[in-house]
């Protein structure tokens, strides 16, 4: 039997499929590549590229391949551009969703795991929060996260299917051996845009809002790298195998760090100084954002490896050099005359 990924030649996808094939999955993966890299998908597993929206593609990957479990990751995932354009957020994450969700149904496929965002939360009353805590999306990008949720409960009510929302926090970082990371141009995570400040290839990084009553003023992350994320889709996988009931879990650390302090981290990792630009507050950011972690530690078998902002500052790094090294060996050199 087969796990489906969608997305899964983007970031977090890439990095999952990767995972499951160590574990000796055997993975497909649909991708249209919009944000995503062909060449991010593993020998041997099987890219169809096209729309996790498009249900004859997804009913006759199904098909072909005994599909067993489907882990969705594809959908568009920047706050500012959700602002910008919530219709194209809730066609891109939602409707595509909901169609998805069809072909599975249709195909019989019992278990599903959904990429969601600690950006349902909005501005939390406590700290960190818990997945009990109230929904209340500050941006279309989260409120098309918690419409999928909601719309995911109620059809494996009424098919008996079971499933595992992860919510994610700050994912960052980058494989530790160096086979993926973070390579969309124009990616708005703060790490990525930080290591590509550490590099040379951005004149300085933004900082939003530095009068938040917060440490030293600006906002608060709790962030996981991304393979600890990875292999949590892997333990959800298995949970679900062995009949575990449906659950919504918080993916995160359960300790928050500063905007500025995480600049820090990569100056402290690159051993470089870098320009940092302060600007007024963003629409749709959130103030303060840190896990509970009580219960993904309680009901997953996972355990994180890279539980440290440093770590993931210098992986990312590191992802970031080898990319640079990869660009400037692909420019075209003048031939002498």
């Amino acid at each position: 039997m087969t796990i489906l990924v969608t997305g899964g030649a983007g970031y977090i996808g890439s990095h999952t499929v990767q995972a499951l094939r160590d574990a000796g999955e055997r993975v497909v993966v649909i991708d249209n590549l919009s944000t995503g890299f062909s060449h991010f998908v593993p020998e041997g597993v099987a890219l169809f590229i096209g729309d996790a929206g498009d249900e004859n593609l997804v009913e006759g990957v199904i098909a072909a391949h005994g599909v067993r479990a489907i882990i969705h990751f594809a959908g568009s995932v920047v706050v500012p551009d959700s602002m910008r354009d919530p219709l194209g957020y809730y066609r891109n994450n939602t409707m595509t969703t909901r169609n998805l969700l069809n072909a599975a149904v249709r195909c019989n496929v019992g278990r599903f795991i959904f990429s969601s965002t600690a950006a349902v939360y909005g501005n939390p009353d406590t700290m960190p929060v818990a997945e009990e805590a109230p929904t209340r999306p500050l941006s279309p990008y989260g409120m098309s996260k918690l419409m999928t949720e909601i719309m995911l409960h109620d059809v494996a009510t009424a098919h008996g299917m079971n499933y595992v929302v992860l919510r994610y926090f700050n994912v960052a970082g980058a494989d530790p051996l160096g086979r993926l990371g973070l390579a969309t141009v124009g990616a708005t995570h703060l790490l990525k845009i930080a290591v590509e400040a550490a590099t040379g290839q951005r004149a300085k990084i933004d900082v939003f809002g530095t009068d938040y009553p917060t440490a030293d003023g600006s906002c608060v992350r709790d962030f996981i790298h991304v393979s600890d994320l990875a292999e949590a889709h892997c333990a959800a996988l298995a949970y679900l195998d062995q009949g575990g009931p449906s659950a919504t879990l918080n993916c995160g650390y359960g300790r928050g760090y500063t905007v500025l302090e995480t600049i820090e981290a990569v100056r402290r990792a690159s051993g470089r100084n870098f320009a940092v630009q302060y600007a007024e507050r963003r629409p749709g950011d959130i103030m303060t954002m840190i896990a509970d972690t009580t219960r993904i530690r309680a009901t997953l078998d996972w355990t994180p490896r890279y539980d440290s902002l440093d770590i993931i500052a210098r992986h990312a790094l590191a992802w970031e050099e080898k990319l640079l090294i990869e660009r400037q060996d692909q420019v075209p050199q003048a031939v002498p005359a």
